[in-house]
């Protein structure tokens, strides 16, 4: 079987290709595919778009553009494929391609371009943005735009879209804590903590739970005031030069600390985070990546391979998981989070029935494909919902917001938080 290379990753021969046409175990995975019936839709739908594009049988044309985009990259699929084909690195590949033609253009491109390359590059402006935002939502503004439907006078999806926006924090992690913090007792472990963009100035409450909680554990917390975004959304949308630009920013950050680990507790962040040798393998920075890479560790898997400090309170709720596609697909983090919730005391854990199914956010799916990925939200509110749990689970800033958002306007009595925020109120005497 002969290989065809594209940029680095093996497009699977014709031979390969028909067998997986026979195969179809990705087709029960694969959101979009649910959502239409349509072969296009599907993993291996697109693999033979691409690798039509990459033969030259096929131009890149807008019907291209919209299935590469109308892709998740939930990377459900390459669980379910016996043979392994990396079909994420493929489609993210493929929008490299697309970034560079006219087909990249309208309101997708302009929400990319601002948020990818204008904002996303630079903490202090994602924090410009973030007070601008909390100044809208404080001031009655919001309030005011909501009541009166405005925005529907002047587009129809930014009246919808407007609502995803979670509530900005009160204060950010990066102005809340000195650059090393040392636990009471014994210093067990040195770990550097990744605060992240969106987690650092929406979701700095979980950022203090996962300090407070690693400081129970015995880590002496450092963390690097130099780190910047992790990239990972520039790279799932085709800007891989400024992914690597950002994941060199961090590998300074961080590893001029001799530290053991490099604490994540976002599940986008420590996926992408964890490839930082892959997408420098050409670079000078290769080694130091390979170096970087090792130590990362998402915080639940981190929690679960050392000798967890036992929780003391006991907490009597009933409780379900929703797994982050970054976790259980692209890291194979599945155990971790349930072995830690069953040290807390007195939980009713109950199972979600399809669990690892994507929410639908998938970085801003959510935003360029907003009707789309509310169908296949309705989809988790609804296995949610079935276990009448008081508390859904979840590890990703991007889920979160969106099951949050989700349980809201569906009038869902059900809380959505982090597995730390959990944990940490389990530590309480």
């Amino acid at each position: 079987m002969t290989n065809i290379n594209f940029t680095g990753i093996d497009i699977p021969s014709e031979e390969f290709l028909i067998k997986c046409m026979h195969c179809g175990l990705c087709l029960p995975t694969c959101p979009t595919y649910q959502l239409t019936g349509l072969e296009r839709n599907s993993p291996r739908g697109r693999i033979r778009l691409i690798k039509s594009v990459l033969e030259g049988k096929l131009e890149i044309s807008k019907t291209f553009y919209d299935e590469m985009y109308f892709c998740l990259d939930c990377q459900a699929c390459e669980t379910a494929c016996p043979a392994g084909v990396k079909y994420g690195n493929l489609v993210e590949l493929a929008r490299v391609q697309i970034d560079k033609t006219k087909y990249n253009r309208g309101i997708s491109k302009i929400i990319k371009k601002f948020i990818f390359e204008n904002i996303f590059i630079s903490k202090k402006r994602v924090k410009l943005l973030a007070r601008l935002l909390k100044f809208y939502q404080k001031s009655g503004l919001q309030y005011f735009v909501r009541k009166t439907k405005v925005l529907k006078l002047f587009s129809n999806k930014l009246y919808k879209i407007e609502g995803l926006a979670p509530r900005i924090s009160d204060k950010f992690t990066d102005e809340s804590y000195p650059k090393i913090l040392y636990p009471e007792g014994e210093i067990k472990y040195k770990v550097g903590f990744f605060y992240g963009c969106f987690m650092n100035v929406m979701f700095s409450d979980i950022n203090s739970d996962t300090i407070d909680v690693l400081l129970k554990n015995g880590c002496q917390v450092i963390i690097p005031s130099e780190q910047e975004c992790c990239g990972s959304m520039h790279a799932h949308n085709g800007d891989l030069k400024t992914a690597r630009k950002l994941a060199k920013i961090n590998i300074d950050a961080f590893l001029k600390y001799d530290l053991d680990f490099i604490i994540v507790n976002s599940a986008g962040c420590s996926a992408f985070m964890k490839e930082y040798a892959h997408i420098l393998i050409k670079d000078d920075y290769y080694n130091y990546a390979q170096t970087f890479t090792s130590k990362v560790s998402d915080i639940l898997e981190f929690l679960n391979n050392i000798e967890m400090k036992k929780p003391q309170k006991e907490i009597l709720k009933r409780i379900t998981y929703h797994d982050a596609c970054h976790h259980v697909h692209t890291q194979k983090i599945y155990n971790e989070p349930r072995q830690i919730i069953s040290k807390i005391q007195g939980l009713d854990f109950i199972e979600m029935k399809d669990s690892t199914q994507c929410c639908g956010s998938a970085g801003i799916y959510n935003i360029i494909n907003y009707d789309d990925s509310m169908k296949i939200l309705d989809l988790k509110l609804k296995n949610i919902a079935n276990t009448k749990a008081e508390i859904v689970l979840v590890s990703n800033p991007g889920c979160l917001a969106q099951i949050r958002y989700g349980l809201e306007k569906d009038n869902i009595n059900i809380q959505a938080i982090h597995p730390v925020t959990l944990l940490k109120e389990s530590y309480k005497e």
